[in-house]
């Protein structure tokens, strides 16, 4: 179980670290715009974040399944 979590880290970090970076650099572009392109690009840095957060669960489960090498399927 302590291999399953040292190899579920680096996911959890890149996801933690995109999601910190769209926020911050969508959240500088929404500052400076008015009207409504600050709600239309709102939508975008959300998209993306739930996306990323999607993908890491996904691939937590599959180190959780034991698939850890994946790629070697194909």
């Amino acid at each position: 179980m302590d291999q399953h979590r040292k190899k579920m880290r680096v996911p959890i970090i890149v996801t933690v670290l995109s999601v910190l970076y769209y926020a911050a650099y969508f959240g500088l572009l929404i500052a400076m715009l008015d009207g409504i392109w600050k709600y239309l690009l709102g939508l975008l840095p959300l998209a993306i974040s739930a996306l990323m957060i999607a993908v890491c669960r996904e691939r937590i489960r599959e180190i959780k399944g034991g698939e850890e090498d994946d790629l070697s399927q194909y």
